[in-house]
Order: structure tokens, then sequence, then C-alpha cells
């Protein structure tokens, strides 16, 4: 029997994110990483990533959905976000990692909140960020504190990251009303408003984090 378009839905749009995250990662360790210990740690990263990609690829197998299709409809919408955010620099990379990923994944982390208990598991598995976050915050950290300047021009990056991410996540809601729906529990506004005021927390603890 197959899953509701709603979670199959979330399955797709969570896993094409991680199999992004795996490829952006990959090529970002390779260009900008600035030695070989941030190159290896964050190929590192990478990898976990690739491995929640493997998990929500088979969960959709299970469920009875293709998974290629399942993912097919986010590629235009992920890509773009990927191309408009293109880092210029290794702390740039870094702060997208940890920012421009973490509002994506709270969206993630609220739509699964009234699904089967087993998918909600299943995504909090695979948008757990601790090890990410403690590399993106101590790297960012460091640089500022070597050039107190960077500050400034990472916080208004970051700005622009979750300003995109907004953005292509209402067009994604647009398209897929099925998953836009897994926001909210039946209370419409009042849930959008708890959703934002969310959002808007995790947000300024990541700001918090990293010193902007």
């Amino acid at each position: 029997m197959k899953e509701s378009p709603g979670v199959v839905d979330l399955l797709g749009v969570l896993a094409y994110a991680e199999l992004s995250a795996y490829a952006r990662m990959t090529e970002d360790a390779a260009t900008l990483a600035p030695t070989l210990a941030d190159r290896a740690a964050l190929s590192e990263l990478a990898v976990t990533e690739y491995a929640h990609f493997r998990l929500l690829r088979d969960r959709l197998a299970e469920l009875g959905a293709d998974p290629d299709e399942a993912m097919a409809p986010f590629v235009e919408a992920l890509d773009a976000w990927h191309a408009q955010t293109r880092p210029a620099d290794w702390l740039q990379a870094l702060v997208k990692t940890y920012v421009g990923d973490g509002i994506a994944l709270d969206f993630y982390r609220e739509a699964a909140r009234h699904l089967d208990p087993s998918i909600a598991e299943l995504v909090d598995e695979v948008i757990v960020d601790e090890e990410r976050s403690q590399f993106a915050v101590e790297r960012v950290r460091a640089g500022i504190e070597a050039a107190p300047v960077e500050a400034g021009r990472l916080a208004l990056w970051a700005r622009r990251l979750v300003g995109e991410a907004l953005s292509q996540g209402q067009q994604v809601a647009s398209a897929r009303p099925e998953l836009a729906l897994l926001l909210v529990s039946g209370e419409g506004a009042t849930d959008i408003s708890r959703l934002f005021a969310t959002l808007t927390e995790a947000h300024n603890k990541r700001m918090a984090a990293m010193g902007l």
C-alpha cells in the first residue's frame, strides 16, 4: 500500500536535499577548504549526508514509492537555491552549511511532527546536525576572531541565505500542497504563526552560536 502524497513529498524533498548536501560538501571540501584537516572533516560530514540519503531512499521504496519520482518535483527548486547561494569562500560555505541548510531542515522537522512516529523518527535521524553544527561554529568563530571585520560580511550573507531559503520554500509549498498541509495541524494561521516563530528562534540561536 502506497503512502500518502504528503509523506512521499516530505521524504522525497528531504532525500534530494541530503543528496544535494553530499554533492555540495564534497565540492566545497575539494575547492574551498583551507587545510587538509578541514577537507577531511567536511568530507566526513558529506559521507554522513549520503548515508542519510540512502536511508530515505530505502524508506520510500518500502512505502511503495519510486525514489526518483519522489525526488523529481524538488530538483529544480533546490538546484536553483544552491545556484543562487554559491559560496565565494570557505567561511561563506560554512555559514551556508549551518544557517542556510539549518532553516530548511527546521521546515522538514516541523512537517514531520504530525506524521506516524516511525516517519517522524526517520526524519529526526537524518536531519540531526550536531557534528555539522559544531564543525561550522568552531571554524566560523575562529575566522571572526582572526579577522573581526568578517562578522559583518557573514551576517549579511546569512540574511541572504535565509531570504533565498524562504523564497524557495514558498515555491515548493505552492507547487506541492500536500507537503504544505503537513506544516499545519488544523489550526491554520495559528500554526503558521507558531511555525515562523519557531524558525526565527532557531535561526537566531544559530547566528548567536557563530558570533554573528
